[in-house]
């Protein structure tokens, strides 16, 4: 026998023994006094902390230890697939210092009452301070807290029945190795806990990419010439494939902005942080800003990929084409990346990230075709589509969207499955250029999309037709080294013989940019031109704009005559013929219409020029609030009508009754009684009869039971009816069930009439059927 500190428990049941006093203690969640044990003596199916005597290394060895040594030496059931202990996007290995969303939940039908995660570096045991890997945050007060004598361990706030908790995990510094994070279930009276299987999770360091020596860098490209791509951008995303919360109002896809760049730009990626290019496109579906930071990368960057938005964000194929744009890539800028916004939405898009066109044969990719899920740019908090602005603070990191983030997400699903892609991207090779020196020979499809037009053969116009002299050549097509067409044309004058045709009114001969060819070395050499700016409106016709720029100036020193920008009409709805409307910006929100529950709010703008006719655009926005739940008072019906009086002579009483409609709710006004009695006396009992006899012979000294007593009143009862001359009754009914489980209910019974004399008198009224009334259960639900 030793006498063992006193200490607090946690999550499970103790049963402890002493020679002469059994203490028996069961309960979730409540700390206990554990008094003096015997270590050999302890009970089965019981989870123990083993305590070491207390000495100098008694302190390292603290509470969190002998937490997870009852869970390792104490017997246990394992949770099988009823709970799961999930990392967000079920990694195989953790950045250091990268958060983590980690998520425990029970499959339906089950539940827990209370949990204990912790995270360990694997092979120790939780004894010292430097077990503990990375660092838990807690998102949820209401649900989860750290465990007051285990700090690194996160545990429930309240014990109650849950679904899931989820708390982050922010992984520990480089060099950490690998990391178990373990948790313990508690449910009802069982405890489960698992070394291995779906409570436990086992994350190593990733490898860092750049910077380690022992590392190989990524195969540089190592492809000849150049490649021309066409993407295209199939948005998936309505109402009939995301029925959930689906906005029916203004949804679109943004414009769609990215590039063809080197390894050594990096647009967005998961992981990293948002520029402020991206924040602009993921939150506002603007592409100026990333347009802008993708000019600024120069030589790294070798087209702008860009194409419109889509409104609204669905249409069929054959009433809308997919929105596509073409780009090119080289042995140095090989990788392709963009982005495209979903709107509205808080900060949520798609994309491809540094996709690598350049394969390991030296070749170039033929064809791409992905679905593509949404991410959060991490610079919003919303977690619906239309959620209020809520700037995350401080910025997060870019992540993959995931069926489990928050149960208002539209994407949420209880099971965690994958969410269905928003859409489809397709990227398709349409020409090569230049030398090619891919390892596996060109396939049919390579050699085609190689074969340039054949030249012109010699005019043979026919003598009958007059023609303009042949206009100059108009430039190339193509301002690169890819190869375009120029034009030339002329204009028939006369057609002397109607059954002879007249073609050739027009030109055509290859060519590439300028500086291409050996001829023109000395002109001027020019960039791609940069995709066409927005419409200038956004109903109409208005212009838009382009621009390139010159790459090498010529060699003899001249100046480069070519234009650097181009413009030219653009229309913009064609069936839009108002003029567009000046509106104000939109003033903030006002205040809830509620103090407590749902309520809603509005925001205005104004229109700035009511003179230049109708303007059909919303000018005031209601959405919708939630403020703290309002009391609710107790509400109940009205009073039934008196009962009879429930005897038919003497003293006796009547009641009456009244329902709960609706019980009290946060904090409201309680239920007011349900019951209420009165007295009652119909006339006074007939002496000399069996009922007073029955008296007579209880006072003469017969002892009964409480059942005996109530027999005479029965009796007494049932004789003063019987008792009315030419009325026979029949015995009383049994009670009926009564009316209510609580909160005060009635119960009835009858006396119907056997027989009535024909010679009755007509002053005899008590001979009829009767009926008693009594209340029942009338304890509070």
């Amino acid at each position: 026998m030793s006498n063992a500190p006193r200490s607090q428990a946690h999550s499970g049941r103790w049963w402890n023994k002493e020679l002469r006093t059994t203490t028996y203690i069961m309960g979730m969640y409540i700390h206990l006094l554990l008094l003096q044990y015997l270590v050999s003596n302890f009970m089965c199916n019981a989870l123990a902390f083993v305590e070491e005597p207390t000495d100098k290394h008694a302190k390292s060895d603290g509470y969190c230890g002998r937490i997870l040594r009852a869970q390792t030496q104490g017997t246990r059931r394992d949770g099988y697939n009823e709970f799961r202990l999930r990392v967000e996007g079920d990694p195989e290995n953790y950045q250091p210092a990268s958060i983590y969303r980690v998520t425990l939940y029970a499959s339906s039908p089950s539940y827990f009452r209370g949990f204990t995660l912790i995270a360990l570096k694997e092979g120790t045991e939780g004894t010292r301070d430097d077990h503990y890997a990375g660092k838990f945050q807690i998102i949820d007060e209401e649900d989860t807290q750290f465990m007051t004598n285990c700090p690194p361990a996160v545990t429930e706030s309240t014990p109650r029945r849950r679904t899931r908790i989820q708390v982050f995990w922010t992984a520990p510094p480089s060099g950490s190795g690998c990391v178990i994070l373990k948790a313990s279930i508690v449910q009802k009276r069982i405890i489960y806990f698992q070394d291995e299987g779906s409570l436990t999770v086992r994350l190593c360091e990733k490898e860092a990419v750049f910077g380690e020596t022992t590392e190989k860098p990524p195969p540089e490209c190592c492809a000849c010439g150049t490649a021309k791509y066409r993407v295209t951008f199939y948005g998936n995303w309505s109402e009939k494939i995301h029925p959930k919360d689906y906005p029916r109002r203004a949804n679109h896809w943004s414009a769609l902005i990215g590039a063809s760049h080197s390894r050594s730009y990096v647009l967005w990626e998961y992981g990293g942080f948002a520029s402020e290019g991206v924040k602009q496109v993921a939150e506002l579906g603007s592409p100026v800003k990333m347009e802008e930071e993708i000019r600024q990368k120069g030589d790294e960057v070798l087209t702008v990929i860009k194409t419109k938005a889509q409104w609204p964000a669905w249409q069929p194929l054959n009433v809308r084409a997919a929105p596509s744009a073409e780009f090119s890539v080289d042995r140095t800028r090989h990788l392709m990346s963009f982005l495209s916004m979903l709107g509205p939405s808080p900060d949520w898009n798609v994309g491809l990230s540094a996709e690598d066109l350049c394969t390991k044969e030296c070749g170039w990719v033929q064809r791409l075709d992905q679905d593509l899920i949404p991410w959060d740019a991490g610079t919003d908090n919303g977690v619906t589509y239309e959620s209020p602005n809520k700037p995350t603070i401080p910025q997060e990191r870019i992540r993959p969207l995931t069926s489990l983030d928050h149960p208002q997400s539209p994407f949420y699903d209880t099971e965690g499955g994958p969410i269905t892609a928003l859409a489809r991207v397709v990227v398709e090779r349409i020409a090569r250029k230049g030398e090619q020196c891919n390892i596996v020979p060109d396939t049919v499809d390579d050699i085609v999309a190689d074969i340039g037009q054949e030249e012109k053969e010699e005019d043979d116009t026919p003598e009958t037709c007059i023609y303009s002299n042949w206009s100059p050549w108009s430039a190339c097509s193509s301002a690169s080294c890819d190869k375009g067409r120029r034009m030339r044309q002329r204009m028939l004058k006369a057609q002397l013989d109607l059954s002879v045709p007249c073609p050739h009114t027009q030109d055509f001969k290859p060519c590439m940019g300028p500086g291409c060819s050996e001829e023109e070395a000395s002109t001027c050499m020019m960039s791609e031109w940069i995709s066409w700016s927005p419409c200038s409106v956004s109903c109409g016709m208005g212009m838009r704009s382009r621009e390139r720029y010159i790459k090498q100036f010529p060699e003899d020193g001249s100046i480069c005559s070519l234009n650097t920008e181009e413009t030219e009409k653009c229309v913009v709805n064609d069936d839009c013929y108002s003029i567009p409307c000046m509106l104000s910006p939109w003033s903030d929100w006002s205040d809830c219409s509620v103090t407590c529950g749902k309520g809603v709010r509005t925001r205005q703008r104004m229109l700035k020029s009511p003179d230049l006719g109708e303007c059909t655009e919303e000018l005031e926005q209601v959405e919708r609030c939630m403020q703290p739940e309002c009391p609710t008072d107790c509400m109940v019906s009205e009073w039934t009508e008196w009962s009879e009086c429930n005897k038919s002579c003497g003293k006796g009483h009547t009641i009456r009754t009244r329902m709960v409609k609706l019980e009290p709710q946060f904090g409201g006004e309680p239920c007011p009684e349900t019951v209420q009695r009165k007295k009652c006396k119909i006339r006074k009992c007939k002496r000399g009869s069996r009922a007073s006899e029955e008296r007579k012979r209880r006072r003469g000294g017969e002892v009964g039971g409480g059942k005996e007593k109530r027999r005479g009143k029965q009796q007494e009862r049932d004789a003063a009816v019987e008792e009315q001359p030419g009325c026979k009754m029949r015995p009383w009914s049994s009670w009926t069930d009564c009316t209510k489980h609580c909160g005060g209910g009635i119960q009835e019974r009858f006396m119907m009439v056997k027989k009535r004399a024909k010679n009755t008198p007509a002053q005899v009224t008590s001979c009829k059927d009767r009926k008693e009334i009594r209340a029942c259960k009338v304890h509070p639900c």
